[in-house]
Order: structure tokens, then sequence, then C-alpha cells
């Protein structure tokens, strides 16, 4: 969406008026057309976010490395995996891993990949670190936004906070699932290996049992 249109839209949307339980739209314009305009606002501000209000910490972020996150169960919980993209400013993948974490919660599986991130950045020396993922409870809650109340949370967010204070710069933000497909994708990658793994071991002692 360019930004003429986007800016025309949002300027409709602003005249929406608000309801005791829904937004009344501008005659003409349809709800499609006010989610599209929103999606597209929180991109183009998204993408300025490092630079324009880094959330913890402002030294560095000009050279700091991107990293998209994610994690994903099947259950909730249930098999779950993560997967971590690391990128270069200009976009050019560093590296890029999955790996299967056994059962757990989605928000458990969400820490382990800011964990495992947070690991894979001290190893290769990272010391500058924006970090991208499309769960807001993950993001909030390391910007001391919302509190920490899930025990099964609270030692891997006092295991975050302590690794990132290792770090010289670093940020968070929360992006829409669409812009972090890729990170998605290797997290349900980390799922499918582990689950063939398994799979494989279990046909594996079959076989000796019979044998």
């Amino acid at each position: 969406m360019d930004t003429a249109k986007l800016l025309g839209l949002l300027r409709r949307l602003a005249d929406a008026e608000p309801g005791p339980t829904a937004l009344h739209l501008p005659v003409g314009l349809s709800s499609r057309e006010a989610i599209q305009a929103i999606r597209a606002a929180i991109r183009a501000l998204d993408a300025r976010a490092p630079f324009d209000a880094p959330q913890l910490g402002t030294t560095g972020a000009a050279a700091a490395t991107r990293v998209h996150i994610d994690g994903a169960s099947r259950g909730n919980p249930g098999p779950a995996g993560i997967g971590v993209l690391f990128l270069q400013r200009d976009g050019a993948v560093v590296e890029r891993f999955h790996r299967g974490i056994g059962k757990a919660t989605n928000n458990v599986a969400e820490y382990s990949a800011l964990l495992m991130a947070l690991e894979r950045a001290h190893a290769m020396g990272i010391t500058d670190l924006d970090v991208y993922s499309d769960s807001e409870l993950l993001v909030r809650q390391v910007q001391g936004r919302y509190q920490v109340k899930h025990p099964a949370l609270r030692p891997l967010y006092a295991e975050a906070r302590e690794r990132i204070a290792g770090l010289r710069h670093f940020t968070i933000h929360h992006v829409p699932r669409e812009l972090n497909a890729e990170a998605d994708s290797l997290a349900n990658q980390g799922i499918d290996e582990a689950a063939r793994a398994e799979s494989h071991l279990r046909l594996t002692q079959d076989h000796g049992e019979d044998g």
C-alpha cells in the first residue's frame, strides 16, 4: 500500500465514531479497508521503531543485528518448537535454525525461542540486538509493560533479563504474524523434525524387540 493511499485511509478512519460496543466506520469505508490501513500503518511504524523509539537502550542501534523469533505449540501444551532467524540490517541472512523442545505451552515456546536467540547472539559475539516477535505477551513482558504472572514463565523471564543485561544494546518489538512468517515456519519445522525423530526411534525400538 503506497503512502498516499495509506494516509487517505487513515484520515477517513480517524472520522470513525466510537460506540458502546462497536466502532462505527464512516460511510464508504469498509471494515476490510480499515483493517488493511491499520496493519499497513503498524508495518510502517514498526519498520521505523528500532531507530525512532527503541524500548530498551539506544547505543549501537544503527549496527544492531535483527533477529526474528517464534515459538509454536500444537495442543498448548503439546509438541512444541522454536524458530530463530538472524538478519543483517540490509536483510541478508546471518543464520537460521529451528529445534523441537518437547511438550510445552505456546508461551513457554516463545520464551524458549528468545533464550535461544540470546544464547546464539552471545556465541556469535553479537552485542547489539533488535528482536522481533509476534507474541504480544512476550514482548510486553520483556519491555516491562506486562507483569509476568504465570509461574512457568517467571524463571524464563528472569533468565532472559539476565542475558539481556549482558548486551550493549537491546530492543524488542511486536510485529504482525505475517511479518514473522519465516520464524513461524522454522518453529513448525522444529516440531515436525522432532516428531519424525521420535517416530523413527519408536520404529527402531519396535524392530529391536521383534528381533
